[in-house]
């Protein structure tokens, strides 16, 4: 049913969201230099590498790693960057993994190939079973300020946890902090 679900509205989302995704897309190509989408190879279902598009907020020449671990992360942003993670449109161009089946709407957000203290963490606690999701229980619940053991723990919490309602929950919950801006990493 999870599966169904998340290929019926990542349909249904990417019809309604079609040409805002597109003035998006022109938007970051003439505001700097490179290409429209950065790719990057993340650890989903079953710690499968897969490769996950956004909508490129970073200079091309950013190195692979977690927003956090850069000294200066501002020196990095396009001029549309900023705008693009504030308020999550960054993040659109995943409905196309959701919708081929390589990530769900609801999951643990899906780690960078090279964190391995979050991936071996959520092997030893069984997480890495689940699909992972443009949204999670962990990201309604502190995103990028907890720790990777906390963010493991909230995930594994849902794995205990997870239902249909649940996940609808967790949606609303994201709903509702995408608009605030709560919890944004620059």
């Amino acid at each position: 049913m999870k599966r169904l679900f998340d290929f019926t509205l990542s349909l249904v989302v990417l019809v309604f969201v079609a040409i805002p995704l597109l003035l998006l897309a022109v938007l970051v190509k003439l505001t700097s230099k490179g290409p429209v989408l950065y790719w990057s190879d993340r650890v989903g279902r079953d710690n499968q590498i897969f490769r996950m598009p956004k909508f490129r907020s970073m200079k091309t020449d950013t190195p692979a790693v977690a927003t956090h671990l850069l000294q200066d992360p501002k020196q990095f942003l396009t001029p549309i960057g900023d705008f693009l993670r504030k308020s999550s449109l960054d993040e659109l161009p995943q409905l196309w993994c959701v919708l081929k089946g390589d990530m769900s709407f609801v999951g643990p957000r899906p780690a960078l190939y090279n964190q391995d203290d979050l991936i071996a963490l959520r092997t030893e606690k069984g997480v890495y079973v689940l699909p992972v999701g443009v949204t999670g229980w962990a990201q309604i619940n502190g995103r990028d300020e907890l720790p990777i053991p906390q963010k493991v723990d909230l995930d594994a919490d849902y794995l205990q946890r997870r239902s249909f309602w649940f996940d609808l929950h967790i949606l609303w919950l994201t709903l509702i902090k995408v608009m605030r801006r709560d919890g944004v990493s620059h």
